[in-house]
This record gives C-alpha cells, sequence and structure tokens, in this order.
C-alpha cells in the first residue's frame, strides 16, 4: 500500500497507534544506525533511505530522476516491510541475516527478494535491525549495486 503522504511524519500519522509505535521504532533504530551519507524521505510512497542525488549523481537506473533507494519501511495491510536492497544484491548479507535472525526472533523468517514481512509487531527484531542497517555504507553500497547492475546488463 503506498501512501500519498509527502513527508515522513504525515506518513507516520495515517496510522493507529499499535501500528504508529513499531514503525517510529523501527525508524530509530535505523537512524541511529544507518551510516552518514543515507537520506530519510518518503520513497515509492514508504519511507526511504537512500543515495541523495549530490552523492550519486546517475540515480536508480529504472528513473534517474529518483535517487539510489537502500531501505525503505512501510505498513502494508497485514504486516509491516523492510525492504533491504543489500540483502537482495549481496549474497553474503543475506547468508549473515538468515543465519542472525534465529538468534534474534522465535517467529520464523518471513522473506521475499528484499522484503522482510513482520506479522507480529511485538517481535519485530530492532535489534538485529539495526546491526544490519549499520553494516553497508553509503560507498559500499555504490559499489555493489553498480557491480549488480553491471553482471544483470551483461
Amino acid at each position: 500500500m503506498q501512501s500519498a503522504a509527502k513527508t515522513v511524519n504525515e506518513y507516520l500519522n495515517e496510522f493507529p497507534k499499535e501500528r504508529k509505535s513499531a514503525l517510529l521504532k523501527l525508524r530509530e533504530c535505523i537512524l541511529n544506525s544507518i551510516p552518514k551519507g543515507f537520506e530519510e524521505q518518503m520513497s515509492y510512497g514508504m519511507i526511504g533511505y537512500v543515495v541523495p542525488h549530490s552523492i550519486y549523481p546517475k540515480g536508480y537506473h529504472c528513473n534517474p530522476t529518483l535517487p539510489l533507494p537502500f531501505i525503505n519501511i512501510a505498513s502494508q495491510k497485514n504486516f509491516i516491510a523492510l525492504y533491504h536492497m543489500g540483502i537482495y544484491v549481496i549474497p553474503e548479507l543475506l547468508q549473515w541475516f538468515t543465519t542472525e535472525y534465529p538468534k534474534h526472533s522465535n517467529q520464523k523468517l518471513d522473506m521475499g527478494k528484499s522484503c522482510i514481512r513482520f506479522k507480529k509487531l511485538d517481535q519485530i527484531p530492532f535489534d538485529l535491525i539495526a546491526e544490519l542497517s549499520k553494516k553497508i555504507t553509503v560507498e559500499n553500497w555504490i559499489h555493489a549495486y553498480e557491480a549488480h547492475l553491471k553482471k544483470r546488463l551483461y
């Protein structure tokens, strides 16, 4: 569910108290952990953490007018989602995350290519998400993104 909210605060105010508190805590753990250079903004109707054009002028290959996405968080109909492009692009990071997840949650990992779904809001492993958020710098992300893009094109 994409939102038409123009700001992160507008987006957060769309949700009931229970959802809003989980999203606020998730946002806080990302903001306190993500390396310098990433910017928080509304991206694809969700809260996004992106590499701004001032750092990466090429932007996102699908739409170069948009900054390079890295992490998004969203409230979907039946869950809160964390979209982390690094676990999609970097196999070692995915391996690390899937190995660590059971140490932080007794819930089964519910995940797609870059999407981690949390259906039980009281079971979100915030410490693990904070650790995941700080694992990749802006420079590392740009390098991994470009290497992945090159592999896809050739």
